[in-house]
């Protein structure tokens, strides 16, 4: 605000019209100026007032694109929260984010990785390992008719009986069984490496996939490399003994580098496939196809 009764000459004002770059700093808030003429010829000074301004800067489209980015990264969570509240937009994202979990976890997968061995006083005694069924604890499999069935890229198809499964070499494990509802014990199991059963078969182990049917209708699948996993085991034994019904008998998969839903019991069919129709039971209603540990 101008002071009372004060006003520049019309020559001077323009003088107050400094032009400024966009940082530049205009002179001091006030300025006192004496004409010449007005000094030779005794008058009084006349004071005038220059009311100053503060040039501010533009913001430049660089930093205005810097700003947005920032804010934008601020606000994804929430706009991603939002779209999750979204009902039609939430089985797409579950989908994919599942995919690529799935994706990630494959290509860090390592053959000569091993999942932690542990010693016999770790194991969880037998009777307290939980029974975790799909839908019955006993399918009634007849153990004198029962047999393996191998079909696909194998170079040798047919019907595979336990002793012959039993005369490959049998390895025994303590390894940790962890459970998709929250629970994980240690467990001694044996059997033959699964890797060691596709040798015999002449499985092509080029191919991508082992799918698996069980006598109680569940069915599963395996990526190769797990299935060629060193402790990825056609197990016919816990803690030393037959496995038992309850458990899957006569032949199960333990798997330790996978969660439990993945290591089907009752097992009765094998195929090697490059070709998924379906990927395993609780797969197909959603859940992580991969799964590793």
């Amino acid at each position: 605000m101008e002071p009372e009764n004060i006003k520049p000459n019309a020559d001077e004002s323009k003088s107050e019209d400094r032009k400024t770059g966009d940082a530049e700093v205009v002179a001091p808030a006030t300025a006192v100026k004496t004409t010449s003429a007005d000094a030779v010829e005794g008058k009084s000074a006349e004071a005038v007032t220059v009311q100053s301004r503060v040039a501010r800067p533009d913001m430049s489209k660089r930093k205005f694109a810097q700003v947005s980015r920032r804010e934008l990264l601020k606000v994804a969570p929430a706009l991603l929260l939002g779209a999750f509240a979204i009902p039609r937009f939430q089985e797409g994202l579950l989908k994919k984010g599942l995919g690529f979990n799935d994706w990630a976890a494959a290509r860090l997968f390592r053959r000569g990785h091993l999942a932690p061995t542990f010693s016999d006083a770790d194991v969880t005694p037998f009777e307290k390992f939980p029974i975790n069924g799909y839908d019955v604890d006993d399918p009634g499999v007849i153990f004198e008719n029962w047999s393996l069935t191998v079909s696909g890229a194998v170079q040798k198809p047919g019907d595979y009986r336990l002793p012959q499964i039993q005369a490959l070499p049998r390895v025994r494990q303590n390894t940790r069984h962890v459970c998709v509802e929250g629970w994980d014990v240690i467990g001694r199991f044996g059997g033959a490496r699964l890797s060691d059963f596709l040798s015999m078969i002449g499985a092509d182990t080029s191919a991508q996939f082992l799918t698996l049917g069980c006598a109680d209708d569940y069915y599963e699948s395996l990526d190769m490399a797990t299935a060629l996993h060193p402790q990825t085991l056609l197990c016919y034994e816990m803690y030393d003994r037959p496995l038992t019904r309850q458990h899957g008998a006569p032949l199960r998969l333990n798997i330790p580098t996978k969660i439990g839903y993945k290591q089907a019991k009752y097992l009765t069919d094998l195929k090697v496939t490059n070709l998924l129709q379906k990927v395993g039971y609780w797969e197909d209603q959603g859940y992580s196809e991969f799964y590793g540990l």
